[in-house]
């Protein structure tokens, strides 16, 4: 009878420690406010960072020969705090890639409008991992910021300047 009772206490030791156990999750998201030169993706997330690629063009893109793609990097402040790791970006006008990082407990995207107020482009809001946004710009001076509600407001937000 005692070892019954220890194989039985033995067993449902093991099924509780099966339980909440797994570390994967899953996320979806809609794009952000759209346009037509807009293209968003979703992801599934787990532990480790995924990547996904967005591709834009805006409406007035640069005009002549090819250029270099410039590669900037812009972060969602990792302990919680609604603002990015930087409040103002620069690059030359062509193609743009902004490699941006959410690795704070909330959902968090990065939205690119024109100085018109027009959304030019904006990755799917994300929590835990990376997403890219590549897009097409002329010279000018854009805003970006986080268009969850709320999260412009109390900060979020900064300056692209292209030149």
């Amino acid at each position: 009878m005692l070892k019954l009772s220890a194989a039985v206490l033995a067993v449902g030791a093991l099924a509780l420690a099966g339980c909440g156990s797994s570390s994967s999750t899953t996320s979806s998201s809609s794009p952000t406010p759209t346009s037509a030169a807009t293209t968003a993706t979703s992801a599934t997330t787990s532990s480790t960072p995924t990547t996904s690629s967005t591709s834009s063009t805006a409406a007035g893109a640069a005009s002549g020969g090819a250029s270099a793609s410039q590669n900037l990097t812009l972060a969602a402040n990792a302990e919680g705090q609604l603002k990015f790791d930087k409040t103002s970006l620069t690059a030359k006008a062509g193609t743009v890639t902004i490699a941006f990082t959410n690795m704070a407990p909330l959902s968090h995207n990065v939205t690119i409008e024109s100085s018109s107020g027009q959304t030019v482009a904006a990755t799917p809001s994300f929590q835990g991992g990376s997403k890219t946004l590549k897009l097409t710009l002329k010279a000018g001076t854009y805003k970006f910021f986080c268009s969850i509600p709320g999260h412009r407001a109390a900060g979020m937000e900064g300056t692209l300047t292209v030149q």
